[in-house]
């Protein structure tokens, strides 16, 4: 059997093709700046076609104006001149029309305008111009095209199937960054129009500005105006202590006490002498009459932390403070008044623990009259850049430093991070940086090796498709098992595969999961 492809005589031409669509999917999953996309998947894409240059056109639609966004095989002035107005040359054509256009011999045609000036020959053979739509949601966001020298024998209509199916694999990154082009004069305007607002309603405690944060900021100014139960929700380490903090210093009682109470610190036999106080000999050691944190936070505001991890027992009786703001003492009769603004906290799921029997049904709508949830760090990661100055320059003053600035490469490294461990982890991973640089400058290799990437460090994988799904399968499992402290039944869950199927594949690739516990 004849397993040469007819077009290069080399390997089957079908199997490099699907290798080819699997190692740009990998890095459109994997990166998320469009020229760190584009670059190296159209370096990919001339070297599998045999080609001479590739590059990609966006399309802005309100200039109607079109420029090369990305390109491999053009030098940065051949790109500059790459600007096209809207059905000028085979460019602006493809774009107008939405339809792919292919010049077989482009010395021959007039429709090439060679904007770019590049040579229209190699040592004499004819060069042939292949352009498809960029398409998405039925709506054209540039165009991808690609220079080869001409080969009779190979169809057009392959080329086209192949170009169009990458350009549909990169339009949707092509797409974020013509709305980020599109955006970019109007925000100025908006911006200006927001800033005071904005400042309004920011609280000088919290780093962000993306629009979540924004978002989290207006509900915050709303119910800080009331004296209204709140329920922050959220993962651990995105800060909800600092929210709290927010919402009293912006109440009517910011001139008071706010009482802090992490109700998973506090033992089970001692959290009611704590959240309510005791009498003098209400029990082995109550030496004298103590004051609640209830009692301490009259006026002003309580926040209990981890509300999810209180006792049934002390939940019965929590539920009598938020209802009638009174209770009393351990040990003692008096029913005592407390004018207290409640705000809980939790990063469990409550509704899951309700059905568990471990949280009071009557509780949880008691405490959930204004549930704010508080997004994690990598669903708002336009974030990360502020929080990184912020925490060098808190750095800089405990440890009298001098870090002036942190690289792009760092940068990039930090926002393609899953955050499992949200702002908490990314301030130790600052604090570490600083401490490790030489230069007053963080560099990708300050950064811990959880943060490195392939092209960080210059390991790309060299493997097979079925070699990296394994490795993505076996991170995947480590991942889930590290987040359940090494419990299988619940990493299964989390992957949302049979428990069966999960032994099966710790057995296969020799993982012990009792080293995941912490």
């Amino acid at each position: 059997m004849n397993t040469k492809c007819r077009k290069i005589g080399d390997e089957c031409y079908g199997f490099k093709e699907l290798r080819l669509l699997f190692e740009i999917s990998q890095r459109l999953l994997q990166s998320k700046e469009l020229k760190s996309d584009l670059t190296p998947i159209l370096a990919s894409l001339v070297r599998h076609m045999k080609a001479e240059r590739s590059f990609v056109t966006i399309f802005n639609r309100q200039s109607n104006h079109i420029m090369i966004e990305a390109a491999y095989g053009l030098s940065p002035s051949q790109q500059a001149r790459g600007k096209y107005k809207l059905g000028e040359g085979i460019i602006g054509r493809v774009i107008e029309l939405a339809q792919p256009v292919v010049i077989p011999e482009i010395s021959k045609s007039r429709l090439f305008i060679n904007k770019t000036k590049t040579e229209l020959q190699k040592n004499g053979q004819e060069l042939s111009f292949i352009c498809v739509p960029l398409m998405l949601d039925n709506a054209v966001s540039g165009a991808l095209s690609l220079i080869r020298v001409h080969n009779k024998q190979i169809a057009s209509e392959e080329d086209i199937q192949l170009l169009s199916i990458i350009g549909s694999m990169i339009a949707k990154a092509a797409r974020y960054r013509q709305e980020k082009l599109e955006e970019l004069q109007a925000l100025r305007q908006e911006n200006e129009e927001l800033h005071s607002k904005l400042n309004s309603e920011q609280p000088n405690n919290i780093i962000g500005n993306s629009g979540k944060m924004k978002d989290l900021y207006h509900l915050v100014s709303r119910v800080s105006k009331t004296s209204s139960t709140v329920l922050l929700r959220g993962e651990s380490g995105i800060g909800k202590e600092l929210f709290a903090e927010a919402i009293h210093r912006s109440s009517q009682r910011k001139n008071k006490s706010l009482i802090k109470v992490n109700c998973s610190a506090l033992p089970d036999s001692l959290i009611e002498s704590e959240l309510f106080g005791h009498e003098k000999g209400a029990f082995t050691g109550a030496d004298s009459l103590r004051k609640g944190r209830f009692e301490m936070a009259d006026g002003g505001t309580i926040f209990l932390d981890e509300i999810g991890d209180l006792p049934m027992s002390t939940q019965v009786k929590l539920l009598r403070v938020i209802q009638e703001r009174e209770f009393e003492r351990l040990g003692g009769s008096a029913t005592i008044k407390a004018d207290v603004r409640i705000v809980a906290a939790t990063n469990r799921n409550l509704e899951e623990l309700i059905e568990a029997g471990e949280f009071r049904e009557d509780l949880y709508y008691r405490i959930n009259v204004f549930p704010i949830f508080i997004p994690p760090l990598r669903q708002r990661r336009d974030d990360i850049p502020a929080l990184v100055d912020h925490f060098i320059e808190k750095f800089n003053r405990k440890n009298k430093a001098h870090i002036k600035r942190i690289t792009t490469s760092s940068i990039n490294m930090l926002m393609v991070h899953r955050w499992p461990g949200n702002i908490r982890e990314l301030e130790n991973v600052i604090e570490r940086a600083c401490i490790m640089s030489k230069d007053e400058v963080i560099h990708s290799y300050d950064l811990p090796p959880t943060l490195q990437t392939a092209d960080s460090t210059n390991t790309q994988h060299e493997g097979g498709m079925m070699e990296t799904v394994e490795q993505l399968e076996r991170q995947l499992i480590r991942d889930a098992l590290t987040s359940t402290n090494g419990n299988v039944t619940k990493a299964a869950q989390k992957l949302k595969v049979t428990e069966r199927m999960m032994g099966t594949r710790v057995k296969k690739y020799k993982i012990e999961p009792w080293r995941f516990k912490v």
